[in-house]
């Protein structure tokens, strides 16, 4: 191809995004979709942050799928200019070879569409039947789940798959018996092996629920839909078009809607497939209500014969049901909960159906784990090469990373481990093939030497007494592998993991045990740990994992846990990976293009030292907005002293001063009098909330404060979480309904249940930085009319797991010859400092949720004063901070603030009128 017709297929980036449901869209959100298109077609990573409330899904969602749809059409061009040129005569032979070869991508588009348009149609029908219906649960035969007893012990047996692939045939033998294997393959499967797979967009969040979000935001865009005279380059506007429903209608989730709005709208219907765990979409509820991994027993009920087999997964040789499944996920987009909605509906397994739709989807949605592991990816057949994959909420990736790739194994699940798979090696020793013997036997020496150095550890460290209080040694993982022996050393760790990967096992040897334990009437585990539970072996494979890896960027390190008092204390091995991008690195590489996405990524070039430091600089770009919100609406304080004049400064040694915690105290007594509707209240840490409650139900000052306003306190409990939000939101609304003129915050009906002789004014809720409460929610509006930041979060500088990290990026500056300016941090204390803001940051965000939305953030440090430390705030909240350097300014500004406020709210109100 010349270089002027491939320059004629560059795309060129658009300058408006007719799709975006919103005209015209800020400024801000076509930038951010130009910057987005444009990382796309240059295969960048990009590290793009958007505040909260500036549309950052829906703009991501329009970019990305707009590049999509324009690569197609030049896939589909160069498709057809390719058939041209390769037909040789004149000039008309050329045209008609062209003419041809479009008529024949328009019938391929015409076939699918009606495929999926019978899927919905499907979909449709089978929602009427089950609305009309009372499904009853199919039970699964007992035998299949219970422990079998001496006479079906072959379940226990390894897979004979496994023996069978490592035999001595030969590679052209294999090759013809594939080809055997494939002709009796029936029909329709064979023609579903040959459907191409397409460019995707891969949509990855930390979890399902704010993945749920992206649906509707999807649903919004006005992307043609796809029919086939769409590509005819004669009459580009000859569309299917018919009456496209009411708003209200569009509002309704797909799964909720009948076929008629299907094909009344000429809004396209990407093909999206969210993807889950067996736990999000099993939906035999036989079997989910029975003690033991569900993993596990999934596979079970795959073999066997068909009277033992999940009645939801058809056998292979009938596999039009879980076909027929696919295509109603490809129909129309669904999230998790739809999906397996439609498999009850449909009867089907939607785990099943929802991978095999991976091929033909457009987008794809799933949580962090199974993009970033790769085991994950190899599992559900997700390849990622010249695909686009975006991370949203992307100021998790970092934490992320570094927990998939770490591993605790404490003495007791090691103990457990190996005593499990030597019962289990002596008990089918003489019915196991040479392959399997030979890894078992390897596993069990590799196990009893981490064990023995475990127990040396122990025993070295008691004897030395208080010669040493150390809780904890680290070792690279080069010295911790000496310490395992010449025995141990010589063992070949990828073969092991590779074998326990490939056969299985360790859920056989697990199954073998509980069912031994079982029978011996030793098992103490109660039905709801069982369902949870998953083999020890597991935790001692990926450990495994992490030894055979990257050895530079991974420690191991030998612990005690536990507090000696109520438990004795137990001796834990962990495998901590010290270096993020290690694992990372393999989705940049194959992917296309990577977007990491976030409301608050600053500071940003802390992300990019710690995942692309390795990347060409050509390659990687940044984007920051600004936020939708007028200036006006935003005010940041840096309070320096507290009420009788203090400075204030909550460092650790601080946190237990009397007079300090009640100087706090005062200064929130304070801000209670003036902030009106709710307030939030972050603190460093659950000890330090602890201390100042404590401190404060001393001086009365809990009291004090529950006379202005409600309070509420983060719970210990993730379950109460829910609960305890509603309850604050219930006493904002009920309490500032109070105010003079209600109607400018509520509806009329929700204030008149309001208590009008409650003098209180909102609520206070008090939560930790890094909690439960800390991001991933909204404070919108009156729930958060002021957020409140104590101090600095720095993390524990004894964590041994903190340490070695610190050490790591010094060497790693060092091995990169980067050199810094006298007095300036070292790359391990910019580390430090970086992890502290960027919990700030999160924290910063649950205000300011829309463009409306106006609230007052107060960090509460003189430390907030320095340069450092204000850099790596958002930009857009750097711009308007006012450093108070007494309380009564403090005092003024907020009063100040909140008058204008609320006089425009009056002013508004009345206008309406």
């Amino acid at each position: 191809m010349s270089a002027a017709s491939h320059n004629d297929l560059v795309l060129p980036t658009p300058e408006q995004f007719s799709a975006f449901p919103y005209d015209p869209p800020y400024s801000i959100q076509t930038d951010l979709m130009k910057h987005v298109y444009s990382s796309i077609e240059r295969r960048h990573v990009t590290v793009v942050e958007s505040p909260t409330g500036t549309g950052k899904t829906l703009s991501l969602l329009c970019s990305s799928l707009s590049w999509l749809t324009d690569e197609r059409e030049r896939a589909r061009k160069g498709q057809i200019s390719q058939q041209a040129t390769q037909s040789a005569g004149p000039a008309w032979v050329s045209a008609q070879a062209a003419q041809i070869r479009q008529k024949e991508l328009e019938a391929q588009d015409r076939d699918y569409e009606e495929r999926l348009a019978k899927a919905r149609k499907a979909e449709a029908r089978l929602r009427a039947l089950t609305n009309a219906r009372v499904t009853k649960r199919q039970r699964v035969p007992a035998g299949t789940i219970q422990a079998p007893n001496g006479q079906n012990e072959e379940l226990y047996l390894p897979d004979r798959e496994m023996d069978e692939t490592e035999d001595n045939i030969s590679p052209a033998v294999r090759e013809l018996m594939a080809k055997l294997n494939n002709n009796a393959v029936p029909n329709h499967e064979r023609v579903d092996a040959q459907e191409p797979t397409c460019t995707k967009v891969y949509y990855a969040s930390r979890t399902h629920s704010q993945l749920t979000q992206v649906i509707p935001e999807l649903q919004k865009l006005k992307f043609d839909r796809v029919s086939c005279t769409q590509y005819s380059s004669h009459n580009r506007s000859d569309k299917i078009c018919s009456i496209p429903p009411s708003s209200d209608q569009r509002k309704k989730r797909s799964v909720e809607v009948d076929e008629d709005e299907f094909t009344g709208t000429n809004r396209r219907q990407w093909r999206t497939v969210p993807l889950g765990s067996r736990k999000q979409l099993c939906i035999n509820e036989d079997v989910k209500s029975r003690p033991g991994d569900l993993d596990e027993k999934c596979r079970e009920l795959q073999d066997g014969h068909k009277e033992r087999r999940c009645p939801h997964l058809p056998l292979p040789e009938d596999q039009a049901r879980l076909l027929d499944l696919r295509d109603q996920i490809l129909a129309s987009p669904k999230d998790i909960e739809d999906l397996a909605t439609s498999g009850r509906n449909a009867q089907t397994c939607p785990y099943y159906a929802s991978r095999r739709a991976i091929p033909q989807a457009e987008l794809v949605t799933l949580p962090y784990n199974l993009l970033l592991q790769k085991t994950a990816r190899e599992a559900l057949g997700i390849d990622l090469s010249n695909q686009i994959v975006i991370i949203d909420e992307a100021h998790n990736l970092i934490p992320s990373l570094l927990s998939l790739s770490s591993v605790r194994v404490t003495s007791y699940i090691l103990s457990t481990s190996l005593n499990q798979v030597t019962a289990y090696y002596e008990k089918f020793r003489t019915r196991l093939s040479a392959l399997h013997s030979l890894h078992l036997k390897r596993l069990i020496n590799y196990m009893e030497a981490i064990q023995k150095v475990m127990e040396d550890w122990r025993t070295t460290r008691s004897k030395a007494g208080s010669i040493t209080d150390a809780r904890a040694e680290v070792f690279t993982i080069s010295n911790f592998m000496e310490k395992l022996g010449r025995k141990a050393v010589g063992i070949n760790l990828l073969e092991i993991e590779a074998y326990l990967r490939r056969s299985k096992i360790a859920r056989k040897i697990s199954g073998y045990a509980e069912a031994v334990s079982s029978q011996e009437g030793r098992n103490t585990v109660s039905k709801k740990q069982a369902s949870r539970a998953t083999p020890p072996l597991h935790a001692v494979e990926a450990l495994m994992v992490g030894l055979v890896g990257a050895r530079e960027d991974g420690r191991v390190i030998l612990s005690l846990v536990g507090d000696n008092t109520k438990h004795p204390e137990e001796l834990e091995i962990k495998y901590q990976l010290l270096n993020p991008s290690t694992s990372f690195r393999e989705v940049v590489d194959s992917a296309r293009s990577v977007i990491l996405a976030g409301g608050t990524m600053s500071p940003i070039s802390d992300v990019i030292a710690q995942l692309f430091s390795w990347l060409p600089p050509e390659r990687l770009s940044t984007f920051s907005c600004g936020h939708i919100v007028p200036r006006s609406h935003v005010q940041t304080l840096c309070v320096t002293k507290g009420p009788v004049g203090s400075l204030l400064e909550f460092k650790y040694a601080q946190q237990t001063d009397r007079r300090l915690l009640g100087e706090l105290g005062q200064l929130i007594l304070n801000l209670c009098g003036v902030v009106p509707g709710g307030m939030v209240v972050f603190f460093p840490s659950y000890s330090s909330l602890n201390l100042a409650r404590e401190a404060w139900n001393t001086t009365q000052h809990m009291n004090k404060f529950a006379a202005k306003k409600t309070v509420f306190l983060e719970p210990h409990s993730s379950s109460e979480v829910e609960s305890t939000l509603r309850e604050y939101a219930d006493a904002v609304k009920s309490l500032v309904c109070k105010s003079a003129h209600p109607e400018q915050l509520f509806p009329h009906d929700t204030c008149q249940s309001a208590d009008m002789s409650d003098r209180r004014t909102g609520a206070i809720l008090f939560a930790v930085v890094g909690g439960k409460l800390s991001e991933g929610l909204n404070f919108s509006d009156e729930l958060a009319r002021a957020v409140v930041v104590i101090g600095l979060p720095f993390a524990n500088k004894n964590s041994p797991e903190l340490q070695e990290r610190m050490r790591y990026a010094n060497e790693v500056e060092k091995r990169l010859g980067n050199k810094r300016h006298p007095g300036a941090k070292d790359a391990a204390a910019e580390l430090y400092e970086n992890m502290c803001m960027s919990a700030v940051n999160q924290c910063i965000g649950r205000a300011i949720r829309h463009r409306l939305d106006w609230a007052s953030l107060i960090l509460v440090d003189r430390r907030y004063c320095s340069a450092s430390i204000q850099n790596k705030l958002p930009a857009w909240i750097q711009e308007g901070i006012a450093v108070c350097d007494g309380f009564g300014q403090t005092m003024k500004h907020l009063s100040q603030f909140y008058q204008r406020k609320q006089s425009r709210s009056l002013q508004a109100a009345t206008s309406l009128k």
